[in-house]
């Protein structure tokens, strides 16, 4: 195997490990490229890699570590609910074949990683989702064995105990998941509140960027009566659809102006047959590696302006 040729291999999985680090699609192609760079200089240098795909963990998992203690200010001013930035199906196929990976990526299972210290964060992901040894933790992480057990134990007690809900994705969920759009397409709020779990919940992230949510709504009225409401605005600010795709391995949709342009993404919670929260991403920063991606707040400038018209 030529060196190019094994480091586009290792690519992969590193993405995948960078992703659930740090919620940031842009900055986890960003650690990944430079993890490979890395890679490639001590393997054109003659140095001896034992474990390429171990050298390459090493560095993305150090590189996100530094990342994140780096961003903690910023994730602690940030501008309303802070969620991750969409993954695309097309972006990580392989997680499909994984159950436990393709969970890992969800919206809400990153939202709870958040409330894991960096190095938690990082035991956590690669022993329980990608299966490192504790003696390969000790060596990535430079701690001994015990320490990154310890620190197994107590991240895996805290993820346990806030783990949200899953329901496993195929067939049963499209007819749902396809009723749900279809009931706000068409404005039937009765139709759309008997989709909704009881305790349904709304999430929002334009992270001072875009109009969104100041905080989540709860509720099955209160959601559905949001939800219809969005589709008012986005009627009267020239038409929207809904593109249905997967995003974050789950049910989801791209929100798209009358000129196609992607103004939200939306990510879909579903167990024991509801809708049990829906994720909006529409914060322009977290949507441009999404093809056609456009900025929602000056979308709505713009219908507001043309809806004045030259008189007024």
């Amino acid at each position: 195997m030529t060196a190019p040729e094994l480091l586009e291999r290792l690519r992969p999985e590193a993405f995948a490990i960078a992703y659930r680090m740090l919620g940031s699609v842009s900055d986890a192609e960003d650690l990944v490229q430079e993890g490979l760079l890395r890679l490639h200089r001590t393997l054109q240098s003659g140095e001896t890699i034992e474990t390429p795909q171990a050298y390459l963990a090493t560095v993305v998992t150090r590189l996100s570590i530094d990342h994140l203690r780096s961003a903690r200010v910023r994730r602690e001013r940030y501008v309303g609910e802070w969620l991750p930035e969409p993954l695309l199906g097309a972006e990580e196929p392989d997680a499909e074949a994984r159950v436990e990976l393709a969970e890992s990526a969800r919206m809400a299972f990153l939202v709870l990683l958040e409330t894991l210290s960096p190095e938690q964060r990082a035991v956590f992901l690669l022993r329980d989702v990608f299966g490192y040894s504790y003696a390969d933790l000790a060596e990535m992480l430079g701690k001994s064995e015990a320490a990154c057990r310890q620190i197994a134990v107590r991240a895996r007690a805290h993820v346990l105990e806030g783990r949200p809900r899953f329901e496993a994705p195929p067939e049963r969920q499209r007819d749902l998941v396809e009723r749900f759009f279809a009931a706000i397409e068409k404005g039937d709020l009765a139709g759309l509140e008997g989709l909704l779990a009881e305790d349904v919940s709304l999430h929002g992230d334009g992270g001072g960027r875009a109009p969104a949510l100041a905080e989540p709504q709860r509720g099955r009225e209160a959601v559905a009566r949001m939800l219809l409401g969005w589709s008012r605005v986005g009627a009267r600010a020239g038409g929207y659809r809904i593109d249905r795709t997967t995003v974050n391995h789950q049910p989801g949709a791209l929100i798209r102006s009358a000129d196609g342009g992607v103004l939200a993404v939306w990510a879909i919670d579903v167990s024991e047959g509801r809708i049990v929260a829906v994720r909006s991403v529409v914060n322009p920063d977290k949507l441009r590696h999404v093809p056609g991606a456009a900025d929602f707040g000056a979308w709505l400038r713009a219908s507001a302006e043309r809806g004045r018209g030259p008189s007024e």
